[in-house]
């Protein structure tokens, strides 16, 4: 990955933004069901896949949910913010060879606690599959 960057909640204006791209891989489900428990059959097996409304696999929405965490953690705010909350609606399924696109976008900033609200969106294409809002406690300067 590459270096991180570092912003200050001073730093920060609303309407700021920031992507993180990947490609989701057969290697990325797998690699996700095993750190996170989740061995649904509708991300692990085919045949049953097939037999679902999806009519087959699809990644866990929180795979497609992490790179969210990616862009604050690494591009903005960057190392140094903590999450306070987030919330999420799933709205299409992501499937093996998707690139999914996380984008966070800066909507309200509370000074007294350093506090930033942020729009999180997960796109494939132009079709939103994830969306949501995020509050993160950012580091200042001072």
């Amino acid at each position: 990955m590459e270096n991180p960057v570092v912003n200050f909640y001073e730093d920060i204006a609303v309407g700021q933004t920031a992507t993180f791209g990947k490609t989701v891989t057969e290697a990325d489900i797998l690699m996700f069901s095993g750190v996170s428990g989740d061995t649904n059959p509708v991300h692990l097996n085919q045949e049953y896949a097939e037999t679902t409304m999806f009519k087959g696999r699809i990644a866990h929405g929180m795979l497609s949910a992490g790179l969210i965490s990616a862009v604050f953690g690494t591009k903005l705010p960057g190392p140094g913010c903590i999450y306070v909350s987030q919330s999420l609606k799933f709205k299409a399924p992501v499937r093996i060879g998707d690139t999914v696109i996380a984008k966070v976008e800066c909507t309200a900033k509370v000074d007294e606690k350093k506090f930033i609200t942020f729009r999180t969106t997960c796109y494939v294409g132009d079709k939103a599959v994830v969306d949501g809002e995020a509050t993160l406690m950012v580091p200042s300067k001072g």
